[in-house]
């Protein structure tokens, strides 16, 4: 059973939204005495400590306690639950993020305020990462390159992890679920009055499972996966401070195609972080940073006389130095400014070069509350790159508080998303199917070596037009929104996005092959954008009840493709004999794998009294299109859809004697499952949870 029903999402959201405001007026005064709002602080929005309260731009928190309550132990789950965050799956069995209707390619994903490398087909694999050390998640959206230069279009998600606690601290989590998966971490850090140490050890394992029976593949296979994480902090003096940190991820697991072509994949990821903290004084502070990071991937197939079939890898090296100083003359202005250099390098199969990318760039930002109830965010950042055109990403961000209440914040930014090292330099054939994908780069060597092997009919695309440079994807993005907190119990959020992207990178046939099959290549073409309306609300009726619910509207489309329906240029055929028929402005859906709407809900229940913790939470999507099926090139109304679905996940927790910990838990309660479009999902999950702090 599917939670897909009208009435039902009806029925939560007229509970989520009726509710509170039933009981406002009579608990006014006591939530205002009972009640105070710490403030949570994120730094991820403008690099510096800010309360999120009262940051003029669309952010969140996912704290400690929300983690620890839903017993989630990879970050794809977490993110998931969040409003506005669609966690969907690459051709390779990973997990990327959808932010604001944007692709998984566009959201830049950070571990304590660094970038995670390893996009081999453009989405970065949220299942890589665990969160058994885990402090906050920040979630910034919009345009963010003012400070985080390329791949932050869509937004940053900043995983920060713990720091070292006084004295000696720990602890042990095990969990095991279904399809026999088994996931253990240890934690142990050590502080006294200048150093601090941490170490963290996580395990998991699965047996994988399948949702499609008639396949003689698994939809995911066994694999095993260890995380490593360690940290130094060392205080020299009260000014100045050293801050190390190593993170190593490896994965083995099973490949197998068919019967007769099976293998293994592995990963091994490193991370690094050396950075140096000083305060010159009351007012100036600088920071010192050096990171560098490498991600590998190696797969092979053999056929089952032991013949080797295919093999394959993926070695991507970056290395980035980074100073930056913060000048705080006095409680109205904070000024921050950095430089840096980014160097990158990848050597894979199906490259027929070596490339390296380097990118200095440089970046400056004024916070300031120069007028009472206002706070203004303006910067900009210019990025200097040896394989595209350089550069200029601005940004600013208005808050104006009307009231105790109200407030009302406004952004605008630019962003850009830099060609991958894919997109440039691909030089790939299918020795199954037959087809061909250069990188914009390789045109014109590539396509002369098939045309003096025969192997090319025809030339739709001369190579002539891939003489000058890929651009990079840029955007322009717009927030507008309200804070409303008309008790210290209630609390609702609403936001209008719209995103601008031009120079959006496709493929198009350059060439047809002689075997039948085509050749193709990546170039800019299409304008696109995505507009929407988020809302957020939370209300506490009481020291044991608390509901949170959210709601996005989304109108992702393709400006061409508008043009091309409202001009009654776009025909479909409802089955392959039927005659074709005209279609109109309205029948066009809009882009790929985008949701009209998306909601969730979420309830918790505390019994102080006995130690227990309990949450329901529901995630709704509705329906959103995966093929054209009637070859017109769009998406239609009557192409293919999956339709839509809700997830109810149910935890319940208990500690005991203080430091142990038992939670039982239901993922996916009802067992929904989409064998064919939505293989992340693999249906109900029955888990315990075990865990002993010190």
């Amino acid at each position: 059973m599917s939670l897909n029903k009208n009435n039902l999402t009806l029925y939560f959201f007229l509970m989520l939204l009726t509710g509170p405001f039933q009981l406002v007026h009579a608990q006014k005064d006591a939530d205002t005495l009972s009640m105070q709002n710490l403030g949570e602080v994120l730094v991820t929005a403008t690099r510096t400590k800010r309360q999120l309260s009262a940051l003029p731009l669309p952010a969140q928190i996912i704290t400690k306690q929300q983690i620890d309550n839903i017993n989630s132990i990879r970050l794809s789950n977490l993110l998931a639950e969040q409003t506005g965050l669609i966690t969907v799956p690459d051709f390779g069995g990973g997990e990327g993020l959808q932010m604001q209707g944007l692709d998984a390619q566009y959201s830049l994903i950070l571990i304590d305020g660094v970038p995670l490398v390893g996009r081999s087909a453009g989405t970065l694999d949220l299942n890589r990462i665990s969160v058994g050390n885990i402090k906050q998640i920040e979630v910034v959206k919009g345009a963010s390159s003012s400070l985080y230069g390329s791949e932050a279009i869509a937004g940053v998600v900043n995983i920060i992890t713990e720091t070292p606690k006084q004295g000696l601290n720990g602890g042990l989590d095990f969990r095991q679920s279904s399809f026999n998966t088994s996931d253990l971490s240890v934690n142990l850090s050590h502080k006294n009055k200048k150093l601090a140490l941490s170490g963290f050890l996580n395990r998991l394992s699965s047996n994988g499972y399948d949702l499609n029976n008639s396949s003689e593949t698994n939809t995911v296979e066994p694999f095993q996966n260890y995380t490593l994480n360690t940290k130094i902090i060392y205080d020299f003096t009260d000014k100045t401070k050293l801050n190390a940190s190593l993170r190593y991820f490896t994965q083995e697991q099973d490949l197998v195609a068919s019967e007769e072509l099976k293998g293994e994949s592995s990963i091994n990821e490193w991370n690094t972080l050396v950075k140096i903290d000083h305060e010159y004084n009351d007012k100036w502070a600088s920071t010192m940073e050096f990171y560098a990071t490498n991600y590998q991937t190696e797969e092979f197939l053999n056929e089952n006389n032991g013949a080797t079939f295919s093999n394959a890898f993926f070695n991507q090296y970056m290395i980035r130095p980074e100073l930056r100083s913060t000048f705080k003359p006095n409680d109205k202005h904070t000024f921050i400014g950095g430089m840096g250099l980014t160097h990158e390098k990848l050597d894979r199969t199906s490259f027929n070069t070596t490339p390296v990318f380097n990118a200095p760039y440089v970046y400056v930002q004024w916070d300031t509350n120069l007028l009472s109830k206002t706070n203004l965010i303006v910067g900009a950042r210019y990025d200097n790159h040896n394989a595209y055109a350089s550069q200029f990403s601005p940004k600013a961000a208005l808050r104006y508080e009307l009231n105790e209440a109200i407030a009302l914040k406004g952004s605008v930014g630019y962003g850009f998303k830099a060609p991958d090292f894919r997109q440039l330099y691909f030089d790939f054939s299918n020795s199954t199917v037959g087809y061909t994908v250069l990188g914009y780069n390789v045109v014109g060597s590539a396509l002369t070596a098939l045309e003096e092997q025969g192997q090319i009919a025809n030339i739709l695309v001369p190579a002539s037009e891939f003489n000058g440079k890929l651009q990079a994807e840029r955007s322009v993005n717009f927030n507008l929104g309200i804070d409303f907190d008309p008790t210290a119990s209630l609390k609702i959020k609403l936001n209008l996005f719209r995103n601008n992207i031009s120079n959006l990178i496709d493929t198009r046939v350059i060439a047809n092959r002689t075997n039948g099959q085509n050749v193709f290549s990546y170039f800019n073409v299409a304008e696109v954008y995505t507009q929407g309306i988020e809302f957020n609300t939370t209300y506490k009726f009481n020291n044991y009840i608390k509901v949170s619910g959210g709601y996005q509207l989304l109108f992702a489309k393709d400006r061409e493709a508008e043009a091309a329906f409202a001009n009654g240029e776009v025909f479909a055929r409802e089955r392959p004999t039927s005659p074709a028929f005209q279609l109109s402005g309205n029948d066009y859906f809009g882009l790929f794998n985008r949701s009209r709407h998306m909601a969730n809900l979420k309830l918790y229940y505390e019994w102080p009294e006995y130690k227990i913790s309990s949450n329901l939470r529901i995630v709704y999507r509705s329906r959103y299109g995966i093929a054209d099926t009637n070859g017109n090139g769009y998406l239609d109304n009557y192409d293919a859809f999956v339709e839509g679905n809700a997830i109810v996940n149910f935890a319940l927790n208990k500690t005991l004697f203080k430091k142990y910990k038992v939670a039982l838990g239901i993922d996916n309660l009802f067992n929904f499952t989409d064998a064919a479009n939505i293989p992340n999902v693999p249906g109900r999950i029955y888990y315990v949870n075990m865990n002993f702090k010190l």
